[in-house]
């Protein structure tokens, strides 16, 4: 098999494995417990918290959680009912992924000021807009401005730099501060997560390698948001629940194995490139929704003329796994009601309908490359070929 649908989830490391392994088998301890094992257990919590933050910026916390989703939905219930006292402004983007979406939609029902945040064709933000988004708040500014690091479908990278400053500017002028959120799923292991000036960031250990089911989330010192979960008061009072210590301790381990694959980065940059070149030289009507300066872990392509869906099952008999967009938004219908990210640039249907997402991982090698290539060509000529009698 070929598993080119890494943006999706990825498979766990072995040392991984080997390590939820024994944390479940031996090392099970409670770490709220007062016996050894419990002791040993929150030693075992201590080292992964401080492995896992050493990825974050330096200047706050980290809370483990069950995932991106839970992530997401604790920094933007959190930071919008820590301030909506002063504004009840929420401003994001329209290229979100659905955990943010569909809480800040929930929110919106609720009696919050949304703003959406338009993209161009190649998924740069409107800075403008949010510009004026920021400048149109009540007297409280905008309670929170919720922008995403990396696109989970286009791998278009945001410029949060730029996001900060602007939120810092407002600040400046009449001293309202929006809590600036950064969902960073896609973007820890592959970009610097540590020069995120964020005051939120969100992220998940099965996009690394890790295990499915654990999450984290980063809150600069100066932030502060309510309980999300309440109970015995763990993770700082932030989300009571006895820990995940197999996912934390899994997660933990990825990050230790990543470390130590010095060529990972330029690897996939590597095998990004050479697909994409052999795509564009060697298929013709095909269109690149992926951005030249965007993450080297996603290559989002339109082939013309054809159907995602078909494609995809045709690539999966030959054992190449690929995807049509976001796992997470799609469910069994994706194709139904098209990518919102695709639309939210501005694309023709038949450009929607035609994407197929690659993403790669630290499993993938250049050697797959031309393996690709041939059976890709091979599926858009034949839907081409066949199309019409479909």
């Amino acid at each position: 098999m070929i598993y080119l649908d890494n943006s999706a989830t990825t498979r766990a490391y072995n040392e991984v494995a080997d390590t939820v392994g024994r944390i479940m088998l031996s090392d099970f301890g409670n770490p709220s417990s007062l016996h050894s094992v419990g002791f040993n257990a929150e030693k075992e919590l201590k080292e992964a918290r401080k492995t896992v933050a050493s990825l974050f910026p330096p200047d706050g916390e980290i809370v483990f959680t069950s995932g991106g989703t839970e992530s997401d939905n604790m920094a933007i219930y959190g930071a919008y009912n820590a301030r909506k006292r002063e504004s009840n402004h929420i401003i994001t983007t329209r290229i979100e992924h659905p955990a943010v979406l569909e809480t800040v939609k929930k929110l919106e029902k609720q009696g919050a000021n949304v703003t959406y945040i338009d993209v161009d064709e190649n998924s740069r933000l409107d800075l403008e807009g949010l510009k004026a988004a920021l400048e149109k708040g009540s007297n409280g500014g905008a309670a929170l401005v919720s922008v995403m690091a990396v696109n989970n479908e286009t791998g278009a990278l945001m410029p949060l730099c730029h996001v900060a400053d602007l939120i810092y500017a407002k600040s400046k002028s009449d001293g309202t501060k929006a809590i600036l959120h950064c969902d960073a799923v896609q973007a820890l292991g592959k970009e610097d997560v540590k020069t995120i000036p964020a005051d939120l960031i969100s992220a998940s250990a099965h996009k690394i390698h890790g295990p499915k089911g654990v999450g984290v989330l980063y809150i600069n010192k100066n932030t502060r948001i309510p309980e999300f979960m309440t109970g015995g008061g763990q993770e700082k009072g932030l989300r009571s629940g006895t820990e995940n210590m197999p996912g934390i301790c899994g997660f933990a381990e990825a990050i230790r194995v990543a470390s130590k694959d010095e060529e990972f980065h330029s690897r996939i940059r590597e095998i990004h490139d050479s697909l994409r070149k052999g795509i564009v030289d060697e298929i013709p009507d095909v269109r690149i929704n992926s951005p030249e300066d965007g993450t080297p872990s996603i290559l989002n392509v339109s082939f013309l003329g054809t159907r995602g869906e078909v494609i995809l099952h045709t690539l999966e008999q030959e054992g190449i796994m690929v995807s049509t967009g976001s796992a997470c938004s799609s469910g069994k219908n994706a194709h139904k009601s098209g990518s919102h990210v695709l639309k939210a640039m501005g694309l023709s249907d038949e450009v929607i309908e035609s994407a197929i997402r690659f993403s790669f991982g630290a499993f993938n090698t250049l050697e797959e490359v031309p393996f690709v290539l041939d059976k890709l060509k091979l599926a858009v000529e034949r839907f081409r070929r066949l199309g019409r009698f479909r």
